[in-house]
């Protein structure tokens, strides 16, 4: 990246004049090759807290120097160095040595990292609503080289955080860096971050307008930050939700604490970072709405005799220690308020699953709770490449009348239904070797969902290929499996195979021959050493 030209006239305010060539580049693909810098002597894993740090103070730093110019303007001058009149607006109070023209003064001094640590910890300090949320002696611990920091310091000064308030400039950078930091982190590292397209689509499924939403492994956040958007979108008003959430992984917490904050977002994800199951931090909650990407076939999740009497399986067996796929699903479910509807992600495999799972399934359809699958296309997730499914759980499918925005719509009783939908020939090409759902997408898939809640069955259309809208019969018919290929007819592809059916038949297969050439092996081995000639391995 070209360097950033100082201009004399600014050396006072810290600011930079930018190149032209800078200037034409979106202001997030300038940042993120100054954070790049940083690569190399900081993994990907640790650099998105360092640029995502300082990009918040930057936003904040903006935020108060903006209220800080209102309050002298109205003649408030006395109270400018007053947190109660920065917090009663929603603006984060920061200190001298906490605001961004400090720092920049300073950014060239060897000691600028425990400066901005000091910052950060001075913030949370004086902010009841930053409580756990920023950083703590990171940047000192990390060692970070100087030039490169400054650099990056440099590049984030040229933000004008408050250039656009409709733009959402600090919340665009954030977003992007988010999924690039999940793009670079790759497998195995990159669980804090659900793609936007499936965040997208599960929002217009489950239309999360007004009440309380919950997200029981929340990540960074960006289902909450979808839900606003809906809202937003469709002209509702913020303040008629609660946020609530928890997530296990302390710096990802943060993350999430920031995401929120930068946005303006008040939300409760409990006093820590902490384990779901282990430490609920919402244990009476009742959602209206629930949004989730939990853990895929996460193992251990329990010890053995532990969980065992817990309310949110009550009435259900107790899920496997094995698999905590349906230790998720019991969880919302417990938390779903009487009207309550939740989207989520898992595997596939919680669809057809044996033993105690399969009890669970088979209650959650009796119970009729499980509203619509839809199975999605393989590479959405940087994490992984399996194809997962999307569960839309109802507590409420009985004909209602529901309100989004300026629409009412009368929707049908579905007790004895469920929506079965194969989206994996949807989705357009993202960053090579990924996919994402177009807009087009969204809309044919929710359309789709929401005229089959209101249509009767006369007018409802079962599409091959695509969707069908199966009855309770033919559920059970099938021993309650959820596997949409079951039910969605084929007529173009051989696809009436049952994907975990035929992966069970292929390991034991597999695990024959293995057994076969070990035999075969060690029998040559034999005849060998029979004959005076022994080969050792």
């Amino acid at each position: 990246m070209p360097k950033l030209k100082e201009d004399p006239a600014n050396k006072a305010t810290g600011k930079v004049k930018v190149s032209k060539q800078i200037q034409d580049k979106p202001i997030e693909v300038t940042l993120w090759d100054a954070a790049n810098k940083l690569r190399g002597s900081v993994e990907p894993a640790e650099y998105k807290h360092v640029v995502l740090s300082l990009i918040f103070l930057k936003f904040a730093s903006d935020k108060f120097e903006d209220h800080r110019t209102k309050l002298i303007a109205e003649g408030k001058e006395k109270y400018i160095e007053m947190p109660d009149f920065y917090n009663m607006s929603n603006v984060f109070f920061l200190e001298e040595n906490s605001r961004w023209g400090f720092l920049i003064k300073k950014s060239k001094q060897n000691d600028i990292a425990l400066l901005i640590d000091t910052a950060l910890h001075t913030i949370e300090k004086n902010n009841k609503a930053l409580k756990g949320a920023l950083p703590d002696n990171y940047f000192s611990r990390l060692g970070l080289d100087i030039t490169k920091l400054a650099s990056l310091l440099d590049t984030i000064n040229d933000i004008d955080t408050l250039k656009d308030p409709k733009q959402d400039v600090v919340g665009k950078v954030y977003e992007y860096f988010l999924s690039k930091f999940a793009l670079a982190e790759g497998k195995g590292k990159g669980e804090f971050y659900t793609p936007k397209s499936i965040v997208n689509l599960i929002a217009e499924m489950i239309e999360p307008y007004k009440g309380i939403i919950y997200d029981p492994a929340c990540g960074s956040g960006g289902m909450f930050v979808q839900s606003i958007k809906f809202i937003e979108a469709h002209h509702g008003n913020k303040k008629e939700v609660s946020i609530y959430g928890q997530e296990y992984t302390n710096t990802t917490y943060k993350l999430a604490k920031m995401n929120l904050a930068i946005r303006g977002i008040s939300g409760n994800l409990g006093e820590k970072a902490a384990d779901t199951f282990a430490d609920d931090q919402h244990k009476d909650l009742k959602a209206d709405f629930i949004m989730a990407n939990p853990p895929f076939n996460q193992k251990d999740w329990r010890a053995d005799n532990e969980l065992k009497d817990d309310p949110r399986w009550r009435g259900y067996d107790v899920p496997p220690k094995s698999n905590a796929n349906y230790g998720w699903i019991l969880n919302m479910v417990s938390k779903l308020s009487e009207n309550g509807i939740a989207g989520f992600i898992l595997a596939n495999g919680a669809l057809s699953g044996s033993g105690e799972e399969y009890k669970i399934r088979r209650k959650l359809v009796e119970n009729n709770l499980v509203e619509a699958i839809l199975v999605l296309p393989r590479n959405l997730f940087y994490t992984t490449d399996i194809s997962v499914t999307l569960w839309i759980v109802n507590k409420n499918k009985r004909a209602q009348v529901k309100t989004v925005g300026d629409e009412t719509r009368m929707y049908r009783d579905r007790e004895k239904e469920i929506l079965f939908m194969d989206l994996r020939q949807m989705g357009e090409p993202f960053e090579k070797k990924y996919t994402q759902f177009s807009d087009d997408d969204i809309q044919k898939v929710t359309s789709t969902f929401h005229q089959w809640q209101a249509e009767s069955d006369s007018v409802f259309e079962n599409i091959p290929e695509f969707c069908y809208s199966a009855s309770m019969e033919e559920v059970v018919k099938k021993d309650f499996s959820l596997v949409p290929s079951k039910y969605i007819e084929f007529v173009n592809r051989d696809e009436n195979i049952d994907f975990d059916e035929k992966m069970q038949a292929l390991k034991v297969e597999f695990a024959e021959l293995l057994k076969i050439e070990s035999k075969s092996k060690n029998d040559l081995l034999h005849v060998f050493k029979e004959l005076g000639f022994p080969i050792e391995i």
